[in-house]
């Protein structure tokens, strides 16, 4: 682990925290890929956060696929996105005194589909989506012997939760930022099919589906976005 991360634990559940001295009162919530790495690991996203003077929450979750669903692997009775909601968030917001509208969800892989369907559904609680090559076809992991197969009954009724039909038209983030690299066959239709939806339906969001580079390398770009965001959000009266 980094110098300046350490790890907590909140709701029985472990997650790892970045809070510097100098922090603005925002945060950015990681949700982390099946991989389940770490920010705290990452040199380029720490130096990245001291840049713009964020905090970060990154909750440990397994491979829960961040969904309304119950996930064994992860807890018995509440759901991963509960969690988020109702212990994750409202920890960060009373231990670092948050407004509202200062929390940005952010994932890759897994969490971007996480991030980016959490964010469709509570648009109002997470104004600042962003994912980088986010698993949002995740019907297509069905099968596979992840915990999707006990969360829903179905490869149909997992494609019934994706990011994508979750999208209101009328009422979505404010800031939506995905990139997807176009040798990435797993999961580069999603992101593609979510750019066709948000172009036809006018909502606004900021696309990346052409840059050939890792996750790592566009660690940078997504927290300038973030930052940018999270601070027009903070001039917002209403």
């Amino acid at each position: 682990m980094l110098d300046g991360w350490t790890r907590v634990t909140i709701g029985a559940k472990a997650a790892d925290v970045f809070a510097p001295i100098d922090a603005l009162p925002q945060c950015v919530l990681y949700l982390h890929s099946l991989a389940e790495e770490s920010p705290a690991t990452d040199a380029a996203f720490t130096a990245a956060l001291r840049r713009h003077r964020l905090r970060c929450l990154a909750p440990c979750g397994g491979w829960c696929w961040w969904a309304d669903r119950v996930c064994p692997e992860f807890d018995p009775a509440i759901t991963p996105e509960r969690f988020l909601l109702n212990v994750l968030v409202p920890w960060a917001e009373a231990e670092w005194h948050l407004g509202p509208r200062a929390v940005a969800l952010v994932g890759a892989e897994m969490g971007g589909q996480g991030a980016m369907r959490i964010a469709f559904r509570h648009p109002e609680r997470f104004p600042v989506v962003a994912s980088l090559a986010g698993a949002l076809d995740c019907q297509d992991w069905y099968g596979r012997g992840t915990p999707l197969d006990e969360m829903y009954e179905s490869r149909e009724r997992c494609r019934l939760d994706t990011a994508i039909l979750h999208l209101d038209g009328h009422h979505w983030p404010r800031h939506i930022w995905f990139w997807c690299a176009p040798a990435d066959a797993t999961c580069y239709r999603g992101n593609d099919r979510l750019y066709e939806k948000l172009s036809a339906m006018g909502v606004p969001h900021t696309a990346d589906l052409d840059t050939r580079a890792s996750p790592d390398q566009m660690i940078p770009p997504v927290l300038d976005f973030v930052a940018s965001a999270l601070a027009k959000e903070a001039k917002r009266l209403m």
